[in-house]
């Protein structure tokens, strides 16, 4: 099954909780560098995205987001491991 946009977002957001750099976004979220970086860029120009020396950060704004999402996506099954932020 497809990931869309929004599945996507959520993986990299994910993985940036603790902080991340862009080649660990790329391999836990399974992307490559070019359409990481329209998702990093679309992400940090919305404020769920933040970068510090290299490493990219789940800002507040983005911990709510996948709050939401796993809220809406667990009921149908399809949260695939993604924690709600505590």
């Amino acid at each position: 099954m497809r990931r869309n946009d929004l599945d996507i977002c959520a993986d990299l957001l994910n993985v940036a909780k603790e902080g991340a750099i862009k080649t660990q976004m790329v391999y836990k979220a399974n992307l490559n560098f070019k359409i990481i970086k329209k998702y990093i860029t679309r992400l940090s120009e919305y404020g769920f995205l933040d970068s510090e020396g290299g490493r990219y950060f789940t800002t507040d704004k983005g911990n709510r987001f996948l709050t939401q999402y796993h809220e809406f996506t667990e009921p149908f099954g399809f949260s695939k491991g993604i924690e709600p932020q505590k």
